[in-house]
């Protein structure tokens, strides 16, 4: 009889399959184990990277963000928040109060047909002007390049009004001035490529981080709300809108502003008078 066949030979041989199975249960349990938390793991880094996308998401950027930050006023403003900007002669008597909005087409009409008259006014002291800015565009047809221009605006203010005057001036011109559709003034790089047309703004390192770093956005949005006000006040609500001593100044038809250069002479010099 073969040793192998013998009662020793076959307690043996179970005892060393026993002793294999509990080899391999001891190392499909490790394995079980080791998928088991490799999947905890998976599950976790999962749910933390949705938590994360979610409260990414929910946090505050751009324009709602510019609610909640510091607000910042431009250099040669006056008023509480910044928001009362006054050019011109300290012996000019009268103030002439200019509503607009960056992305407003018919302003950048009457800029184009009047804004030379305006400046050489100015210049010449028969009058100051104060500006408020209008972001309503950016609501009427969605986009945020009202808001976005306006504070690059404020960043040529904090150069200085001349540089303001004239950066104001490109925005409006046939050349620069987009479509209304077409919210061009949403891009950081277009209103410097404007800007770039201005003297004291060309290759202005402070007034283009300040363009792309957002510094005056909240300013922006405080002067817009400064127009929301005054325009329930005087009972208004687009742009262009002129007012000399609390009455608005028209072209011929009597309500809205004067859009030729003749028009817009006859008006000033009546305002002036009145």
């Amino acid at each position: 009889m073969s040793k192998r066949n013998t009662q020793a030979a076959k307690t043996a041989a179970r005892e060393r399959l026993r002793v294999e199975r509990e080899r391999q249960a001891k190392r499909d349990k490790v394995k079980r184990q080791a998928i088991v938390g490799l999947s905890v793991v998976a599950v976790l880094a999962a749910a933390g990277g949705i938590g994360y996308a979610v409260v990414q998401n929910n946090k505050p950027s751009g324009w709602e963000a510019a609610k909640k930050a510091t607000l910042v006023k431009p250099a040669h403003t006056t008023g509480k928040d910044g928001t009362t900007v006054v050019i011109g002669k300290d012996t000019a008597k009268k103030t002439l109060v200019m509503y607009e909005d960056p992305r407003c087409p018919v302003c950048a009409q009457f800029e184009q047909a009047s804004g030379a008259t305006v400046d050489k006014d100015v210049e010449d002291g028969k009058y100051k002007i104060q500006y408020v800015g209008a972001t309503f565009i950016d609501d009427n047809i969605p986009g945020e390049g009202s808001k976005n221009a306006l504070s690059a605006l404020g960043a040529a203010l904090n150069v200085d009004p001349d540089a303001f005057l004239k950066y104001k001036s490109a925005l409006y011109s046939a050349k620069y001035h987009p479509d209304e559709q077409e919210d061009k003034f949403k891009d950081d790089d277009y209103l410097i490529k404007v800007a770039d047309t201005v003297p004291a703004l060309k290759g202005n390192a402070a007034f283009q981080k300040a363009v792309k770093d957002g510094t005056y956005d909240k300013w922006a949005l405080v002067m817009s709300e400064k127009f929301n006000t005054d325009g329930k006040k005087y009972k208004f609500q687009g742009t262009p809108t002129l007012l000399m001593d609390g009455k608005k100044v028209t072209g011929s038809d009597g309500q809205n502003a004067p859009m030729t250069q003749g028009e817009y002479v006859t008006a000033i010099t009546k305002a002036l008078k009145g």
